[in-house]
């Protein structure tokens, strides 16, 4: 089973567990992933600074993430 990331996870946390998430957060212009605030900002916090709806990235990245993980089955 996969990970599952929600709108509180950090965002380093994320990038910590599913590193090949990074150019899916590029995608929507969250370029700053090495920053400090990735260490400190959820991905909530990050998707309303960037005007992304939280809800539908959280499904795309967890939908990445779940083929991540077949594909490895």
């Amino acid at each position: 089973m996969a990970v599952q990331i929600e709108k509180s996870t950090i965002i380093g946390d994320v990038l910590d567990i599913a590193p090949e998430t990074a150019p899916l957060f590029m995608a929507i212009g969250m370029h700053c992933l090495g920053c400090p605030s990735s260490r400190g900002e959820t991905v909530e916090e990050a998707c309303m600074v960037h005007g992304i709806d939280p809800d539908a990235f959280l499904e795309q990245v967890n939908r990445f993430l779940e083929s991540q993980a077949e594909a490895k089955a």
